[in-house]
């Protein structure tokens, strides 16, 4: 079974009302345990990659390791860059043989996101890869993405069909209160399920991503 996009794994998560979970890996013992038991289910993941599982472990390990569980579960499976923060990581990765890529220019102004953003669909797309964009700071530390809780910014959702429009993205990663890492903020998680309603309106059957859910229970 050869590596997948998240395109086909994204439609029958639609027809058949599920979502599709993204996990973080970064040596042996993290990718068998978690295709191994997506095996026991019949579940095909999506295995992320931060910039930080890179260095650590460096990509041709990683790609290898991948490739044994890919012969050992018979699953599809997605490889996917986490947080991408500038177009030349996003290009290795793309070279290096992942098929989704992340480019997080949520740090950016709007204008600015969706110019890097654009570029990273363009050098994808011409490379059969899909890419996941951001709108929306979510607080909490992933690596080197450090945002304290008051920094962080709900996506708007008058932002997201002009955002998609110009930018080709794949799917969409939105702010509605989640946060990466232990949940940080004070009280019961503040879920802006509202906000999430909205978007999904404004885009009827398209891809939503949340990082950070793992760690709320709403």
């Amino acid at each position: 079974m050869p590596l997948v996009t998240s395109t086909e794994m994204f439609k029958k998560a639609y027809d058949g009302g599920y979502a599709i979970g993204a996990f973080n890996v970064n040596n042996m013992e993290i990718i068998q345990g978690i295709t191994e038991a997506a095996k026991e289910v019949n579940s095909p993941p999506i295995l992320q990659v931060s910039a930080g599982a890179r260095k650590y472990a460096k990509h041709v390990y990683l790609m290898k390791l991948i490739e044994a569980a890919l012969e050992d579960t018979d699953l599809p499976i997605c490889v996917h860059l986490d947080h991408g923060d500038s177009f030349e990581i996003c290009k290795s990765c793309i070279d290096g043989g992942f098929t989704s890529v992340m480019i997080d220019g949520s740090k950016h102004p709007f204008e600015e996101n969706i110019r890097l953003t654009k570029q990273v669909v363009d050098y994808a797309h011409a490379h059969g890869v899909v890419v996941e964009g951001e709108l929306g700071k979510l607080a909490g530390i992933e690596d080197d993405v450090n945002v304290a809780d008051d920094d962080a910014q709900f996506t708007d959702p008058a932002q997201v069909e002009e955002f998609v429009g110009r930018t080709g993205v794949d799917s969409l990663a939105i702010a509605i209160g989640t946060s990466h890492g232990a949940y940080k903020f004070k009280g019961t998680p503040r879920l802006r399920f509202d906000i999430l309603e909205d978007i999904s309106k404004r885009l009827p059957n398209y891809p939503i991503v949340l990082h950070g859910a793992s760690s709320v229970i709403p």
